[in-house]
């Protein structure tokens, strides 16, 4: 069995004005990510960590901040794109963890909707995703609550 394994980072600045996108929901809060799409940096992180697992490169590469085409997008529409590219190369999801790391708002509440939401797409089991969450205890940009980061893992068959 060829079995990968891939890791993906992203980090958004957290802005008024803006939604907060989150795992593919939008989630009440004062300020949201800034950024080229939605912002939503757990499906940036798992769409690199799944690009990556299957050596294409990363999400910059493919859905450029250059072209309009992909202004303020909804990220669920680029985990779907890249799943397809999975596919083509014949890789089926395994699983995949994931931590998302912020001092506000709390979102434990919001978690089970994300996979859900991430499930669909994917085309896997809710039980194959694990997201998890974590201040910092208010140090850092994440704890001063000037962004939000997330990091997920992935193994693919």
């Amino acid at each position: 069995m060829n079995i990968r394994i891939g890791q993906g980072y992203d980090v958004h600045r957290l802005v008024e004005g803006r939604k907060f996108v989150l795992g593919g929901i939008e989630i009440p809060h004062t300020k949201g990510s800034l950024g080229h799409s939605d912002g939503d940096v757990l499906i940036h992180a798992i769409c690199d960590a799944l690009l990556g697992a299957a050596n294409l490169r990363d999400i910059g590469f493919h859905f450029s901040d250059k072209e309009e085409k992909y202004k303020d997008i909804d990220s669920k529409v680029l985990l779907e794109s890249v799943v397809a590219k999975l596919h083509e190369k014949g890789y089926n999801i395994g699983n995949i963890d994931s931590t998302i790391v912020l001092q506000t708002p709390k979102i434990s509440n919001y978690i089970p909707q994300m996979k859900s939401i991430l499930a669909n797409i994917l085309g896997i089991d809710e039980d194959c995703i694990s997201i998890k969450a974590t201040t910092t205890e208010k140090m850092g940009f994440e704890g001063r609550e000037e962004g939000v980061s997330a990091q997920a893992v992935v193994l693919l068959k």
